[in-house]
C-alpha cells in the first residue's frame, strides 16, 4: 500500500542513521503510516548501530503498548513496518529519505551522493541537520536532484516533539516545500518554514539561552543548579538549560555550533569557558535532582531572571529581524519545540518597553549582543505584539484562513475571534478575493470549541451578554461577506467551532470521522453563545437540533452529511476540495444556498429528552432559546441567545460545569444542582 496526499505519494520511507535520533524519526514514521502499510527502512553502515536502533524502537513500542499509548494492532503494524539494515540498496524505492547521521558535513555529502544515485528521480531527499545550511549539504548534487532536497529538522524526542523546521535551499522546488509542509501537518507534526541560515530559527534560541545561563554562572550570579532553577522559572521552561543539555546529550554539538555562530550570527555567540571545561571533564552538569529544592534569595532570582529574559528577548527579536522566519512561526516553534513560554507572549506580559530595557541592559553588559530593531519600534509604539493565530494564504482568488492553536486543538478565545473578525472585514472589501475557505490546523480538529479559560473569566450576566455578542461578530461577518465562504472541517468541530462553521455558506468534512460535530455546551452548564441555538435548527430542523443542543450528542462525519449540516465528506485534502468549491461557487458554476434568516416555526414545547446528569436550569434556557428565538428573524434570535447566555452566567450550574471541566476534562460529569 501507500500514503497519498495531494500530489505526494509515499510508498517507502527511508532513514539513514541508526544512532541517537534516527530510530526515533523512524518510529514516528511507522506510527504515522501504520494504517497505510508503508515500509520504513533504517540504514546504517554499522551493524552494532543497527542492532541498537532496532532494540530502541522495539523497546519504545513495547512501552507504548503497555501504557496504552499504542493499541495492540497499531503496535504490531509499527513493528511490521520497521526494517533496520546495513544494506543501502533497500532504499532504492523510497519516496522520502531523511538523513539522520552525525552532524558532520563530509559524512552528509557522502550520504547524499550515494542516495542521489540510488533513489528514483522523484524521491525527496532530506537532512535532519540541526544547523548546517542546505546549500552546504546539497550543493554538490546535480541541479535536478537539488530541487528535491530540503532540511527537515526534528526536535528531541523526535517521535513525540511535534515541531519540525522545514528549511528549503535556494534550489529547492517551491512545490516540494509546499508538499513537505502539508505532509507533516497531515501526519501530526507542527511544521514551520525557516530560511537557510546556520542554526535555523529555534536552535539559536536554545543554544543562546544555554550560553546566557553559562555566562551567568561565570559572572557569579549563581551556581549551575541555581541558574538552572531560576532560568526555568523565569522562562517557563519544562527543564532548565543545563538539565536540557544533560537530557539531549547536546554538549558536543552546542560546543561546536556556538563557536561557528561567532562568524555566522554575531560576535556574542561563542562556546563559553564552562562548556569547554565540561567537554574536557566529560561529566554531566550538576543540575537539581528530581524534587530537589534549590533555595535562592529574591534578589538573586531577580538578577538571574533579568539576565535570562534580556537574552531571550534579544535572541528571539534578532531572529525575526533576520527575516528567516515569521513572528508567528517563531512563537509557535519555540513554545512547541523547547517547551517554554512563547517569546512574544512573554514580552507582552512584561510589556514591550520593559522587554527593550532588559535587552538593552543585557547588551550593555555583553558586547556584540543584538538589540532587535523591531522590538525598539514596538516599544516606541507602546502597543503589545500581535501574533497571528489565524493565518491567511491565498490560493489564487480564494483566501484560505487557518486557525492555528494546535496545543489546544485550535480552541477559540478573544484574540482568535478578533483576528477572524478583522479578516472578514478585510476580505469583504478585497476585490482580488472571490471566495474564502476557513479551516483549522492539523488533522485532529477544525476547532475544539471555545477556550474554557476564556469562559471561566466571565464574572457577571452583563459580561456574559457582551462575550456572546463579541463571539458572534466574526461569524456574522463571514455570513454577510457577499462571497462564498466554505468551511473545510479538517477534524472535529465542537461548540464554537461548529457555530463558526454554520456561518459559512457551505461545509465540507474529512471522511470517516467517528466523532465530528457536537454542541457540548450543556455538559459545561452553559447555553451556546455564538449562534448554535438559532442556526442549527435552520440547517437540520428543530427536532434534531433540539436533541443535539440539549444533550450534547455528537454526530459522525457521515451523520453530519445525512442531517444536512454538512454538504459532503471528502477523501484526501479537504482544504483543496473547499478551495475548488468556493471558486466554482464564485464563478456561478455551483449554487450554494445561504442560511434562511427568516423566522421558522417551533412547537410551544420541545419533545422530552433524557438529560441524565445535565442541568435542568440550563436546559430550560436552551429550550427558550430554540422555541422563542427561532420564531424571530435570525439577527433578533441571535441577540436573544446572547441575553440567555448572560442569564446562564448567573447560575450556579455554569460555575460548577466550567470548574469541573477545568479540573476533570471533558469526560468528567459535573454535579449540577439545577439552579
Amino acid at each position: 500500500m501507500s500514503f497519498q496526499f495531494r500530489d505526494l505519494r509515499i510508498d517507502t520511507v527511508g532513514v539513514v542513521g541508526s544512532g541517537n535520533i534516527g530510530p526515533d524519526i523512524a518510529l514516528f514514521f511507522a506510527k504515522a503510516f501504520a494504517a497505510f502499510d508503508v515500509p520504513v527502512v533504517v540504514v546504517d553502515v554499522s551493524a552494532d548501530a543497527v542492532a541498537r536502533g532496532r532494540a530502541k524502537a522495539e523497546q519504545k513500542i513495547a512501552k507504548g503498548r503497555e501504557s496504552g499509548a499504542f493499541k495492540p494492532a497499531a503496535a504490531d503494524a509499527m513493528l511490521a513496518a520497521l526494517t533496520f539494515t546495513t544494506d543501502y540498496a533497500q532504499l532504492a524505492g523510497a519516496s522520502l529519505v531523511v538523513e539522520a547521521a552525525t552532524e558532520n558535513l563530509d559524512i552528509k555529502k557522502k550520504i547524499f551522493a550515494q542516495l542521489a544515485s540510488l533513489c528514483g528521480p522523484q524521491a525527496i531527499l532530506a537532512s535532519n541537520s540541526s544547523h548546517i545550511e542546505p546549500e552546504e549539504i546539497f550543493g554538490a548534487l546535480a541541479p535536478d536532484t537539488r530541487r528535491r532536497t530540503a532540511v527537515i529538522h526534528y526536535f528531541f524526542p523526535a517521535e513525540r516533539n511535534l515541531l519540525v523546521e522545514i528549511v528549503p535551499g535556494r534550489d529547492t522546488d517551491p512545490a516540494i516545500t509546499r508538499h513537505l509542509m502539508a505532509l507533516y501537518e497531515e501526519i501530526g507534526k507542527i511544521p514551520i518554514r525557516v530560511g537557510g541560515r546556520f542554526g535555523y530559527a529555534v536552535n539559536p534560541v536554545f543554544e543562546g539561552l544555554f550560553l546566557a545561563a553559562a555566562l551567568a554562572v561565570e559572572e557569579g550570579l549563581g551556581t549551575v543548579k541555581e541558574v538552572d532553577t531560576a532560568a526555568r522559572q523565569a522562562l517557563g521552561l519544562g527543564v532548565g538549560p543545563f538539565t536540557a543539555m544533560n537530557l539531549t546529550g547536546g554538549n558536543p554539538i552546542t560546543n561546536h555550533s556556538l563557536d561557528v555562530m561567532t562568524s555566522k550570527l554575531g560576535p556574542w555567540f561563542r562556546s563559553p569557558r564552562l562548556m569547554k571545561e565540561a567537554m574536557e571533564s566529560g561529566k554531566p552538569w550538576d543540575v537539581p535532582k528530581r524534587d530537589e529544592k534549590v533555595e535562592l534569595t529574591g534578589a538573586q532570582s531577580r538578577a538571574i531572571a533579568d539576565t535570562m529574559l534580556g537574552a531571550y528577548f534579544g535572541l528571539a527579536g534578532e531572529i525575526v529581524d533576520s527575516g528567516i522566519v515569521s513572528r508567528a512561526d517563531l512563537e509557535l516553534g519555540v513554545e512547541t519545540g523547547l517547551a517554554m513560554k512563547a517569546p512574544f507572549a512573554l514580552m507582552n506580559e512584561v510589556g514591550p518597553a520593559r522587554a527593550l530595557e532588559l535587552v538593552q541592559a543585557y547588551a550593555g553588559a555583553h558586547p556584540g549582543f543584538p538589540v532587535p530593531r523591531f522590538l525598539a519600534a514596538q516599544a516606541r509604539a507602546g502597543t503589545p505584539f500581535r501574533v497571528e493565530q489565524v493565518i491567511r494564504r491565498d490560493e489564487g482568488d480564494i483566501a484560505v484562513l487557518t486557525i492555528r492553536r494546535p496545543r489546544v486543538l485550535n480552541a477559540l478565545n478573544d484574540e482568535v475571534y478578533a483576528q477572524l473578525a478583522a479578516h472578514a472585514a478585510t476580505l469583504r472589501d478585497d476585490p482580488t478575493v472571490a471566495g474564502v475557505v476557513i479551516t483549522g490546523f492539523g488533522p485532529k480538529a477544525f476547532v475544539s470549541g471555545a477556550d474554557v479559560n476564556f469562559l471561566a473569566a466571565i464574572t457577571s450576566p452583563a459580561e456574559g451578554v457582551a462575550t456572546s455578542e463579541r463571539s458572534k461578530v466574526p461569524g456574522n461577518g463571514f455570513e454577510r461577506l457577499g462571497k462564498p465562504v466554505v468551511c473545510a472541517m479538517n477534524g472535529m468541530a465542537f461548540g464554537g467551532g461548529n457555530e463558526l462553521a454554520m456561518c459559512c455558506t457551505a461545509r465540507l468534512i474529512r471522511r470517516g470521522l467517528p466523532v465530528a460535530v457536537a454542541q457540548p455546551e450543556a455538559n459545561l452548564g452553559i447555553v451556546p453563545g455564538a449562534g448554535a441555538t438559532q442556526r442549527l435548527p435552520r440547517l437540520v430542523g428543530v427536532p434534531l437540533a433540539a436533541e443535539l443542543l440539549r444533550t450534547g450528542r455528537a454526530l459522525s462525519s457521515r451523520e453530519a452529511v445525512e442531517s444536512g449540516l454538512v454538504r459532503e465528506e471528502v477523501d484526501g485534502d479537504v482544504v483543496d476540495a473547499a478551495v475548488k468549491l468556493a471558486r466554482a461557487a464564485a464563478r456561478g458554476e455551483v449554487t450554494l444556498t445561504p442560511i434562511d434568516a427568516q423566522p421558522i416555526a417551533t412547537p410551544d414545547q420541545l419533545p422530552a429528552v433524557e438529560l441524565g446528569h445535565l442541568s435542568k436550569a440550563i436546559d430550560a434556557l436552551i429550550c427558550r432559546a430554540i422555541v422563542e428565538g427561532c420564531r424571530k428573524p435570525l439577527a433578533e434570535g441571535l441577540r436573544f441567545e446572547s441575553e440567555l447566555f448572560g442569564q446562564c452566567c448567573a447560575t450556579e450550574d455554569m460555575r460548577i460545569g466550567v470548574a469541573n471541566f477545568v479540573a476533570n476534562g471533558p469526560r468528567g460529569k459535573a454535579g449540577f444542582v439545577h439552579r
